[in-house]
């Protein structure tokens, strides 16, 4: 499952050839069908680059979601990696001093057009490693319809969301608040009101506080206020996935949910009509927003350092960050992509995405003990709310998890 929360279908697909230098990438599938597979965005970006470079093939495998970070893996342990990977996570290659810095490897334009944020995200130890590839954020989608017909308007509070929820159960709204706390994506929905109640997974220093009392509290209202009044729907929250959450709401059965840009087709196609809403805080709009990326890195085990880095410079260009960017809904990585993105009329439906990105906060995809903690958060966060369920207790054991995850590193 990419970071994203996007799926592919495809199996591996290589293209490409013999030359002077032969790169090969390792990339993940963003389409949901052989007519969207990133395999034709590869194989055009891949054809304009080497009509310049003569000396120079790429070779591109394209795989699922479901196969990318395990295919790279065997690659890695059988010693045979590739020279880029275009996957969901790089620490652990990184702390194994397996990739090249982006330094080495980046023209100082390019390196410097990243945002700040996905910058710092993709760093291990101060040095960055991870390229950003893909990026997204959230915001709260509401049915219109079944909002005019419990005659609320979309919140802007916690408060305002119970109201709201409450107003829609009356209505006989299957789900007034749809909160996906099951295996497949907990830790965003999680991370979203963690920030939302001015908490997150980390402090400021960038150490684990996943106990800490804001954070605590905010499963405390998440428990007492939607969940035990019966507002979250007829499947206990720990039990619901991001995907059967997307699809009612794509039915018609959702008051409203966080969701991330691939939601507007899906609704779009079911008929439903919907709004967007930055996420709601305690006191007001949240402060900060999820932000999600998927990372581009380059092994050092084949050389080609030179070849690498002109063709990452070439894959960061404006042009080609775009092009990506609008053939999946996804947002762009790179100040430029970013400038031309929020001027054009063609992105509009984009913009409450764009807007949230520059606040947003991200995963700490840089520790390596995330993988560790990601996994606890989607097997345990749902028993925060459950009936009986401890807050502090479940977000207590989760936070000794981190810290023997950090220990162990």
């Amino acid at each position: 499952m990419s970071a994203l929360g996007l799926t592919g279908v495809l199996g591996g697909c290589g293209f490409g050839g013999s030359s002077d230098v032969t790169l090969k990438l390792v990339a993940a599938d963003y389409g949901d069908s052989a007519a969207n597979s990133s395999k034709k965005y590869w194989a055009d970006l891949v054809e304009r680059y080497e009509a310049d470079h003569p000396d120079v093939k790429i070779d591109v495998s394209v795989y699922s979601w479901n196969d990318v970070d395990r295919e790279v893996k065997e690659m890695v342990d059988a010693g045979d990696p590739p020279d880029m990977a275009q996957i969901g996570a790089y620490a652990d290659y990184a702390a194994e001093g397996k990739l090249y810095k982006a330094g080495d490897l980046l023209s100082i334009p390019v390196q410097a057009d990243f945002l700040a944020q996905l910058t710092t995200a993709g760093e291990v130890n101060s040095v960055q490693y991870g390229l950003p590839f893909a990026s997204s954020t959230r915001v709260l989608f509401y049915n219109k319809k079944l909002f005019a017909e419990a005659g609320v308007t979309p919140p802007r509070t916690w408060d305002e969301l119970a109201a709201a929820a409450g107003a829609l159960k009356a209505e006989g709204v299957k789900y007034p608040y749809a909160l996906p706390l099951g295996p497949e994506e907990a830790q965003a929905e999680t991370m979203q009101w963690l920030l939302s109640g001015d908490g997150g997974y980390t402090d400021i220093t960038g150490t684990y506080s996943i106990d800490s009392a804001q954070n605590v509290e905010t499963f405390a209202w998440l428990k007492d206020e939607l969940v035990g009044k019966g507002l979250t729907g007829p499947v206990a929250p720990g039990k619901l996935d991001r995907a059967d959450a997307f699809a009612a709401f794509a039915a018609g059965d959702v008051g409203m949910l966080n969701g991330h840009p691939s939601l507007m087709e899906t609704a779009k196609a079911k008929g439903v009509e919907f709004g967007m809403v930055p996420t709601p805080g305690i006191d007001g709009e949240s402060q900060v927003t999820l932000g999600v990326a998927d990372w581009m890195m380059a092994f050092k085990e084949n050389g080609h350092r030179d070849q690498v880095g002109e063709f990452l410079d070439f894959v960061y260009s404006e042009e080609n960050v775009l092009d990506f960017s609008r053939e999946y809904n996804l947002l762009p990585v790179t100040n430029s992509a970013s400038r031309a993105m929020a001027s054009s009329d063609q992105d509009k439906d984009l913009k409450p995405f764009l807007d949230q990105l520059a606040t947003s906060e991200l995963y700490p995809v840089g520790n390596t003990s995330w993988a560790a903690v990601n996994a606890a958060i989607k097997k345990q966060i749902g028993k925060a709310v459950a009936p009986g369920g401890s807050p502090a207790g479940v977000l207590g054991g989760l936070q000794a998890t981190a810290t023997r995850a950090e220990t162990a590193e």
